[in-house]
């Protein structure tokens, strides 16, 4: 069995999918490793650090030739991957329902393509949920880089000079990347409220000492949408929550956005007229800014100002925290392919729940009925 970490290539990515504890992890059962000159350098991770746990480090060609699995953080080129076998897999974040292109490109190598970010939500797979480890980080970078273009302190100061009064942060959409944003903005010393659809994310905010702001004029979602996410909502439902933002962010000075929806665009959750009512110097961070983002007005890669307010569309956030980011996607990959690992065939052999979720590629054709059903094949 031999497992391949390719470097990336795509912009704006730093991580890297195997790290030397996963290395060394992939050995002990084992598998041989082959590295990808180079991949690690952008997270911090000689070549020597790879070799020293016994992975072999070679040109790309060397690294997933006879590979039976290759590991991405995104999926490789297919081009740049011809000389792999046909039956390998490839394992990595795939991104289905934007690059499927990609997707047929793998299935007509005859690639196995299983796309990390379908994994389950239930209980043993979380260890094995990419989605959420990155996310956690994006929560918590995001933050920071509202702190970095605020022109003034977060937490209440009380000096000789007079008080300096804390900063007003709202954060909407409480996922994982919302409640790391409202924990870690409780640690910096603001004044923490948040929002989400889904009624059961309200004692969650408290439990971290946020102010929870919801809508009780209209129902929104009992419980949780499908697989944790928030589904969309009713006409009455989004004017209720549009006029309810409208007069709780005029008041803050950050506003941090994080509502996805798997497979659309982002909802719309801030109108360029809201952003007008806020005070200038105030910043907002558009986590879904690659997705169509929240906020109307950000763009992609850019920091952008109107009505004096800052937006941040910070591309592939978990990526500004290379290193870390890299620790945990790659145990988020030995946790995935370990717990499979059958001694006799030396290889991991899927089970049927796991595998029929995340596999969207097969013996030449793309089986996944998330994309089948997008694309109208399955009803």
């Amino acid at each position: 069995m031999k497992i391949g970490i390719v470097k990336e290539t795509a912009p704006d990515e730093r991580r890297v999918s195997g790290t030397p504890e996963t290395v060394k992890k992939f050995r002990a059962l084992g598998a041989d490793v082959a590295v990808e000159s180079g991949a690690g350098l952008s997270a911090a991770i000689s070549d020597a650090d790879y070799a020293a746990m016994g992975a072999t480090v070679a040109d790309r060609a060397a690294t997933v030739a006879d590979a039976d699995i290759i590991l991405g953080v995104q999926g490789p080129d297919p081009a740049s991957i011809a000389g792999a076998r046909p039956g390998a897999w490839i394992v990595a974040g795939l991104n289905p329902y934007v690059e499927r292109a990609r997707i047929d490109a793998y299935a007509a190598a005859g690639f196995e393509a299983l796309a990390m970010e379908f994994m389950p939500r239930i209980t043993r797979a979380q260890s094995m949920d990419i989605l959420s480890s990155q996310s956690n980080l994006a929560g918590y970078k995001a933050v920071l880089d509202a702190a970095a273009e605020y022109g003034r302190s977060f937490p209440m100061m009380m000096t000789a000079a007079g008080t300096v009064s804390p900063a007003k942060a709202f954060i909407m959409g409480v996922g994982v990347a919302g409640l790391q944003a409202i924990a870690t903005a409780k640690r910096l010393g603001a004044q923490v409220s948040a929002t989400d659809v889904r009624s059961a994310t309200r004692e969650q905010i408290e439990s971290l000492g946020a102010k929870a702001i919801f809508v009780e004029s209209v129902a929104g979602i009992e419980g949780e949408g499908k697989g944790g996410y928030a589904t969309e909502m009713s006409d009455d439902y989004r004017q209720a929550q549009a006029e309810l933002v409208s007069s709780h962010i005029a008041k803050q000075d950050i506003v941090i956005t994080t509502a996805l929806i798997p497979g659309k665009a982002a909802p719309r959750l801030i109108s360029d007229a809201q952003i007008a009512t806020m005070k200038p110097g105030s910043v907002i961070v558009d986590l879904a800014v690659e997705q169509g983002g929240n906020v109307e007005g950000a763009v992609p890669g850019q920091v952008v100002e109107r009505h004096g307010v800052k937006i941040v569309g910070h591309k592939n956030v978990p990526s500004r925290l290379a290193a870390d980011a890299s620790a945990l996607f790659a145990r988020n990959l030995y946790n995935f392919l370990s717990a499979f690992w059958n001694k006799d065939r030396n290889a991991p052999v899927l089970d049927e729940e796991i595998g029929n979720a995340i596999r969207v590629t097969q013996g030449g054709k793309v089986v996944s009925e998330r994309l089948l059903q997008l694309a109208g094949i399955l009803s």
